[in-house]
Order: structure tokens, then C-alpha cells, then sequence
């Protein structure tokens, strides 16, 4: 993880380094619009994930405080993940990326 102070000067830059592959982008898409996600639900809503990449994706999400992940003391452990404030932020990037494919459609 960068420190802001290490975060490349552009705000394109910053968003890409931050959310520019599609396994973050489909991981913060399930939980603005699905709300809080298990590891198995990500599982099965994102085909051909491996449970590897998510989890290293679900990792650098959480460390540039993105997502948010919450250990119950249940036997077995429950994990579950959700968007930060942070996080909930991208939504309108989301939204404005869902408005172009629509449009981009009728071309």
C-alpha cells in the first residue's frame, strides 16, 4: 500500500492505482449494490475469480481503506466484507461508468 504522500500526482493515476483492475472494480460493484458480501458469495457473483486473486483483491481493498472486514467469533469463523465510507464514495465513478456502457450500446 502507498502512503497519500506516495500516490501519484494525477487523479486518473491515483484512481487507477487504486481501483484500476476489473476484479477491484467487480468486488466494489457487488458490495454498492449488493451490500455486504461473504467470501463465497464473491465467490459465485464474479465467474472465473480464483479464490487467491480475490483474496489478495479483498486485501489491498481493506489496506488503502476501501473495504471494510468483519470477523464474527462463531465456530466456524464468519467473515464478512463491506464497503467504508471511503469505498461508498466511488459510487458516482460507478454509476458514471454504467451510464457510458449504456450509451455505448446504442452506438
Amino acid at each position: 500500500m502507498l502512503t497519500k504522500d506516495e500516490l501519484p500526482d494525477c487523479p486518473v493515476a491515483t484512481t487507477v492505482h487504486l481501483i484500476g483492475n476489473k476484479w477491484k472494480l467487480l468486488i466494489i460493484r457487488n458490495l454498492l449494490y449488493d451490500g455486504k458480501q461473504r467470501f463465497t458469495d464473491f465467490l459465485k457473483s464474479i465467474p472465473s475469480i480464483s479464490k487467491k486473486v480475490l483474496t489478495d483483491n479483498l486485501r489491498a481493498l481493506e489496506e488503502d481503506g476501501l473495504v471494510e472486514r468483519e470477523v464474527f467469533a462463531e465456530v466456524p469463523p464468519r467473515v464478512e466484507y463491506s464497503l467504508s465510507a471511503l469505498g461508498k464514495s466511488l459510487k458516482p465513478i460507478l454509476d458514471a461508468m454504467e451510464k457510458w456502457e449504456e450509451s455505448f450500446k446504442v452506438l
